[in-house]
């Protein structure tokens, strides 16, 4: 074995195979091993007896013999010389003489004397790597900014520097020890298998990081950086292993508290909920107890326990403890409704417990290592607290407990509070620092959720006023109503619903669907409900309530396209630039204005910039309009673009009313047609929008297809079930949309549900008049009769003086034949119906006058009153409230 490869074998040169010479007294040579041979180029018999200053190349670096003092005599010398070799090279040593204790013997003429001094060299490069080795590793033993520990192949330490760990808990004398004679068994444990891991293999461990914890100090510790490297001897034979400890302790913490602060971010910054905003932020400080569990080996460490939470670089590692064992956020009360914050009258502010996070359910243990450790009880969740408006950080016991405030613009939005349990370490002013960056994000999402909260309270208030009730009741139907917007950030679209009382007990049903989704969609489908509700109470055919909806929607198309003046009489058109100019055009024919493709929309920009800023108008509509008569049980219904209503009859078949849809409003002005079909008392009638079919299905066909099925299957329940008649509307239509997700809807989805009612053959009375004015005393005769039989005793008068007013009316301006008619649901209706198409008028009669007061009177005995045109003339009705009981 070479010099070199002792050296690299991290042994001395001068005692593996070094460079070796015996001289005499004298300093002849007396031999030489064979490596000194080697390296000279000379043999023993060459140099024997050759004085030691002929293989110098500069004397110098040799004392003369004769020179020697006693000490060196005695202890011998060392220095550096150049030699010159057999081959003529020079070379630098570095020699080393020891004397030996042997009697000397002069020098004869046949040779040396007794050999008197031994002497090693090896060259003088070497020599310095060697000495740097064991200076390097002198001065690594014995600074205290890195541990650095040898084990033997048993993980027994064998040489430790003097600051192995930083901290207390470590005894005086560690050779002989293993780690877990003076660590916590899980961290001895980790530690171990890295090093474990070493000795098998040979692979370096590097920057691994683990907890380290004394016995005598669980709750302390520190995040240690652990490299290390195999020793083997220069026979291969694996003899320990040595270890780096590096404190990476504050570094680690720093890390776990930006780790944390990007996680707080990302929790709260994805809610616009106010109490999901608090919910979430209480999580991130104070995770499941789950989380809190110890990683393991390999994996990058989930805590030092003095810090805030950590990121794990081990995707299957456990999730990092928080901030707190328990998190506390209050949120301003006003905050809730979208409201800014005011104190009252004490100055303070009144603040709900909007979230409560606690790492362990209250009361029980939870792991530690210095034993079972309980947390406080967490406050109960919406208790009402105080703050004061200008409150800054609050210290509550602090290091173990923090509070900062939630603000935001200046604002007060709530506060948020952390606590420790004993057994984890105090909190550090590093650590109330980052609460408060925490604290000031929150806030900043918390104001997010406000605004959020008073726009979406706007909104849905808006669309909500457009709307009618989800239930209602009346004597021809019974009601509920589901609606899903696709828009679920605003709540609101343009799909409407509606259920109209007309005269006679008759109730109109509306379905529309405007395009379009958003506020402009609900302002549109609010104008159009208006102009249904207005149409209806004209009591007008469905075929002629949508042709003049149909009107409608085509104005508000030129309208819209007309362009706009701002107070400055500037003007401004429609994105497109092909609006009417300066708002000249003519509409003297309304039902023939320019109509344009049915989901044509214009464009609104708000910049001028382009269609990037630009939002669509919409005014294409579809709708259906359906008037159905208890009496009769007939329902007449049209559609203009819309889908056909099903009917579930009570024994549980689903038909779909056979309707031949007209054009979308607003597209052609085509008229449309009535149909006619009879329903059974108790039968469902489904109106929908085409949303609730493209949920089910992407093909309407097959939409419609699983509606019927669903419908059936509602009204024809399992036996032992609930009955149709007994179903709760209301819970059958969330049923039909309950596997609606809101993320695959692609259209707003309505459904109103109506089971039909009938009213008795019994609670109906008729007659039919010829023109004679002497009918009209038969007819209060007969009315008056037929009150008393249902017990209106009380409605006799004003029902006599109703009927010869209308009846006489009848006959003295349209002539016969006259119908009357007595109808007792909700309230008792009396029609009277004549051939004339004049519809009569209420005035106000002068005091000369001599008539006039005849449908006043009517008007003010009577709830209500009007007429309607029908096929074969008109129908004048009018109603009164039944009486109690």
């Amino acid at each position: 074995m070479s010099t070199a490869d002792a050296l690299q074998r991290g042994r001395s040169p001068f005692v593996d195979n070094a460079v070796g010479a015996l001289l005499d007294a004298d300093g002849l040579v007396v031999r030489w091993t064979p490596e000194a041979a080697r390296l000279f180029g000379l043999d023993t018999r060459r140099v024997h007896g050759r004085p030691v200053h002929e293989l110098l190349a500069d004397p110098s670096g040799w004392p003369a013999m004769s020179e020697l003092t006693e000490r060196q005599r005695a202890e011998g010398w060392s220095g550096e010389a150049v030699f010159r070799s057999g081959r003529g090279e020079l070379l630098p040593l570095s020699f080393q003489v020891l004397p030996l204790d042997a009697p000397a013997a002069p020098a004869t003429p046949d040779g040396p004397g007794t050999a008197r001094y031994f002497v090693l060299a090896a060259p003088t490069p070497q020599i310095a790597r060697w000495r740097q080795d064991q200076a390097f590793t002198s001065e690594l033993f014995l600074q205290d900014r890195v541990g650095l520990a040898v084990f033997d192949e048993r993980l027994r330490l064998v040489r430790t520097n003097t600051h192995l760990l930083p901290y207390s808990g470590l005894p005086p004398d560690l050779r002989g020890r293993r780690l877990g004679d003076f660590l916590q068994p899980q961290d001895a444990a980790a530690v171990e298998r890295g090093l474990h891991d070493v000795l098998r293999t040979g692979r370096p461990l590097i920057g691994a990081e683990e907890i380290v914890r004394t016995i005598e100090d669980p709750s302390g510790g520190a995040v240690m950086a652990i490299s290390a490297f195999r020793l083997q001897a220069p026979d291969g034979q694996v003899i320990g292993v040595t270890a780096l400890f590096t404190d990476v302790t504050e570094l680690h913490r720093s890390g776990e508290r930006l780790a944390l602060l990007h996680r707080a971010t990302a929790a709260v910054g994805g809610s616009l909920s106010v109490g999901g905003t608090a919910e979430e932020l209480a999580a991130v400080l104070a995770p499941p107890a789950a989380a809190r569990t110890d990683p393991p080996a390999g994996r990058t460490v989930t805590g030092a326990g003095a810090g805030a939470g950590t990121g794990t670089t081990d995707p299957g590692a456990a999730p990092p403890p928080g901030l707190a064992d328990l998190a506390v956020v209050d949120v301003a009360e006003a905050v809730f409704t979208g409201g800014e914050p005011t104190p009252g009258r004490d100055g303070r502010v009144l603040l709900r417990r909007a979230a409560v996070a606690v790492s362990a359910p209250p009361g029980a243990p939870a792991a530690g290592p210095g034993g079972p450790v309980a947390p406080p009880p967490p406050p109960p969740v919406g208790a009402a607290v105080h703050a004061h408006p200008d409150e800054q950080s609050v210290h509550t016991d602090f290091p173990a407990s923090m509070a900062v405030p939630l603000r935001a613009g200046g604002r007060l939005l709530g506060r948020v509070a952390v606590h420790r349990a004993p057994n984890r370490p105090p909190y550090l002013p590093a650590d109330l620092e980052l609460l408060r960056e925490i604290a000031d994000r929150a806030a900043l999402a918390l104001d997010n959720a406000r605004r959020y909260a008073r726009e979406h309270r706007a909104a849905v208030g808006l669309q909500r006023s457009l709307l009618p009730p989800s239930q209602a009741e009346t004597s021809a139907v019974s009601t509920a109503s589901v609606y899903l917007p696709t828009d679920t950030a605003s709540g609101i679209g343009g799909d409407w619903f509606d259920v109209i009382p007309l005269s006679s007990a008759r109730v109109a049903l509306v379905a529309g669907d405007v395009v379009g989704h958003g506020l402009a969609a609900s302002a549109t489908m609010g104008r159009l409900r208006t102009a249904v509700r207005t149409l209806a109470d004209l009591d007008l055919e469905p075929d002629e309530l949508l042709v003049h909806l149909d009107d409608l929607v085509a104005q508000l198309m030129v309208e819209a396209e007309r362009p706009d003046e701002d107070e400055d009489g500037e003007t401004y058109e429609d994105g497109d630039g092909d609006g009417l100019d300066g708002g000249t055009g003519t509409m003297d024919s309304p039902g023939a204005a320019s109509r344009p493709p049915v989901g044509h929309g214009l464009w609104l920009d708000g910049t001028g910039d382009g269609a990037d800023e630009q939002q669509t108008v919409p005014f294409g509509a579809t709708c259906v309009y359906a008037v159905y008569d208890p009496v009769s049980r007939r329902c007449a219904m049209a559609s203009a673009g819309h889908p056909p209503p099903a009917v579930a009859a009570p024994d549980g078949r689903v038909t779909y009313v056979p309707l031949r849809p007209g054009p979308p409003l607003g597209v052609t002005g085509l008229p449309f047609e009535v149909t006619e079909v009879e329903l059974e008392p108790g039968s469902l009638l489904a109106l929908y929008t085409d949303g609730l079919l493209l949920g089910y299905a992407d093909d309407l066909e097959e939409g419609m297809d699983a509606l019927s099925h669903r419908l059936a299957a509602a009204a024809n329940p399992p036996e032992g079930a609930v009955t149709p008649a007994g179903a709760s509307l209301r819970q059958l239509g969330r049923d039909l949309v309950a596997d609606l997700p809101a993320h695959r809807l692609t259209d707003d989805v309505t459904l109103l549900l109506a089971r039909t009612r009938e009213v008795p053959t019994a609670d109906t009375a008729g007659w039919t008049l010829d023109a004679d004015p002497s009918g009209v005393a038969r007819v209060r005769e007969a009315a008056t009769a037929q009150l008393r039989q249902w017990g209106l005793e009380e409605l006799e008068f004003t029902t006599e003086l109703v009927l010869s007013e209308l009846v006489t009316n009848a006959i003295r301006y349209a002539g016969g034949p006259v119908g009357v008619r007595l109808i007792r649901a909700e309230r008792l209706t009396c029609e009277v119906s004549d051939p004339s198409a004049t519809q009569p008028r209420m005035r106000r009669a002068r005091l000369t006058d001599e008539g006039g007061r005849g449908l006043y009177l009517v008007a003010q005995l009577t709830t209500r009153w009007g007429s309607r045109y029908t096929r074969r003339g008109k129908t004048i009705w009018a109603e009164q409230e039944l009486p109690p009981g």
